[in-house]
């Protein structure tokens, strides 16, 4: 491998809408997902070499304000002429370029900034994992679970993922699809399964006789049960809990994760980088957060292999002490988009590729050719 990032500037920035079917539906308390519309931004340096980058905003502003058309929108107009023919040294000083004058997007940030953390690795010749710092050969995983139509349902799928050798089982969770599923997966799975809740904020404070229940179930930890904004109020709920919660959605930024924490709105932090804007937000947060001893795990967004590989090399970061979400290319996907798919062993551990540049996720071009639905290539002064 050769050394660190040297200068660089940025050709072309190109934009690739694809479609994605996943292999069944996957349900959420704010909706279900059977197809998924992906934007792909790949940054190009003057040399014609590329980075990758997957943008995690879905088609409906329901788990963020952000959508991969608001993504779209907001690369093209404001994030491209901002570094598009720019030089810099090294990739978080991406970051910086995109904040002043500019709130919000973090996902559309995310994309191209990401992007351009995976271009600066494949430039040095170093693995993405070695460049964010990353220390594992291997990180643990776990599996979400979407919600059921039956407590029986989830039961069978939550013992099949142990059996798969799923470090933790995660189960999506609604008012009324919640204490009996817990109860029956709990009894079924015996007192050493890793087991824990993620309401995706479908819950409110009057809930939490309820959610204190959950406490009989030795959760891991309850994900986001309150709404996204509401720090307060998610300190008020954990002063009434003995199981940890777990913050998603409300941690948007470093700011957010050091409330927190001051809060003890939470004890746990998911971090996705595409919902914080970023490798370099990401990093800041999981420094913050090491230091308070606070553990953390990386989420997942229905991604494909180009961002999965971003999350596991992530999580190859020493204060990753938790299974992310960090499923295999088949869990979502008949085919994915990248020439060697995610997998992972029977002790439920992915791979973090040391072998090659970049986040391991090198792009199958007849696959990705199979799957665009649309594309847009943006050069210097694009406006």
């Amino acid at each position: 491998m050769s050394g660190d990032p040297t200068s660089f500037a940025l050709a072309r920035i190109v934009l690739r809408e694809i479609s994605l079917a996943l292999v069944e539906p996957f349900r959420i308390s704010s909706g279900v997902t059977s197809q998924r519309r992906i934007l792909l931004v790949e940054v190009i340096d003057g040399g014609g070499l590329s980075g990758w980058g997957e943008c995690v905003a879905g088609e409906e502003p329901t788990y963020s304000p952000e959508t991969i058309d608001t993504a779209w929108l907001a690369i093209r107009r404001w994030i491209a002429p901002r570094i598009l023919g720019m030089a810099w040294d090294h990739p978080r000083q991406v970051w910086p370029l995109l904040q002043p004058g500019f709130r919000g997007h973090r996902m559309a940030k995310a994309a191209v900034e990401m992007a351009c953390w995976d271009l600066a690795a494949r430039r040095a010749g170093r693995p993405l994992a070695e460049l964010l710092g990353g220390e594992r050969k291997e990180v643990a995983t776990g599996i979400s679970i979407g919600i059921q139509s039956s407590v029986g349902e989830l039961v069978e799928r939550a013992q099949a993922a142990v059996d798969a050798g799923y470090r933790k089982v995660k189960m999506k969770i609604e008012p009324g699809n919640d204490f009996e599923f817990l109860r029956a997966v709990r009894a079924a799975l015996g007192s050493e399964a890793a087991l824990m809740a993620d309401a995706n904020s479908a819950y409110t404070l009057d809930d939490s006789d309820h959610l204190a229940a959950f406490d009989q179930f030795d959760l891991l930890m309850i994900e986001q049960p309150l709404g996204r904004q509401d720090l307060l109020r998610h300190a008020q709920l954990q002063r009434r809990l003995a199981t940890p919660l777990c913050l998603d959605e409300s941690i948007t930024s470093v700011q957010r994760a050091a409330d927190m924490i001051e809060l003890d709105a939470g004890r746990v932090v998911n971090i996705k980088p595409g919902r914080v804007g970023g490798f370099t937000p990401s990093l800041e947060i999981h420094r913050l957060c090491r230091a308070a001893s606070v553990p953390v795990w990386c989420g997942g967004m229905l991604e494909s292999g180009v961002g999965r590989g971003h999350n596991v090399s992530l999580a190859s970061l020493p204060g990753f002490t938790l299974p992310g979400d960090l499923s295999p290319s088949s869990r979502y996907w008949r085919r994915d988009i990248v020439e060697q798919e995610w997998t992972m062993d029977a002790e439920g551990l992915v791979a973090v590729r040391w072998d090659r540049a970049g986040c391991g996720g090198d792009i199958d071009p007849r696959r990705l050719a199979e799957t665009t639905v649309r594309t847009e290539t943006l050069r210097c002064n694009t406006g």
